[in-house]
């Protein structure tokens, strides 16, 4: 019976090591000789995909309350039309970043669903100078150039 228990036990230790947080230096930069997608990349990429999140919606917050502060009748013409084209200008800013956090959370899911890092239309490797400059990237360079040159030629027609 004690057998039992110490088995127990240690297969609940395993599970909470292996939730445990990644350890990762504050300099830490993926690098070509460690594997591909290990457990330091996997938490340095969510890691910066969390922090771009965060930074786009404390963006978005600000944007809000800044409208909601400007909401006053300015009586020149000019004034006002200007103010409009910066609002619109801001709202269309904060649509794009809104569709940039989707892009965040899915590949926030990829990492979780062991997909990061992959291309979509390949399988092969993204490199990490590519995901470093765009996390959220779902193709190799390559496979999204050949991508854009299909859109651009089904453009044109």
């Amino acid at each position: 019976m004690a057998d039992n228990t110490m088995n127990l036990t240690n297969g609940v230790d395993e599970v909470s090591e292996m939730k445990a947080e990644t350890f990762l230096p504050d300099d830490y930069r993926p690098a070509e000789d460690e594997p591909f997608m290990n457990e330091r990349q996997l938490e340095y990429f969510r890691r910066k995909l969390l922090d771009w999140k965060a930074e786009l919606l404390d963006e978005s917050r600000h944007t809000i309350e800044g409208l909601q502060d400007s909401t006053r009748n300015i009586p020149d013409i000019t004034d006002r039309a200007s103010e409009e084209t910066d609002r619109a200008l801001e709202l269309r800013t904060r649509d794009r970043q809104r569709k940039l956090v989707v892009k965040i959370d899915a590949a926030l899911r990829r990492i979780d669903e062991g997909e990061y890092g992959y291309c979509e239309k390949t399988g092969e490797p993204i490199s990490l100078k590519r995901l470093d400059a765009r996390p959220i990237a779902t193709m190799t360079l390559e496979a999204q150039e050949r991508h854009e040159r299909r859109e651009k030629v089904h453009r044109d027609d």
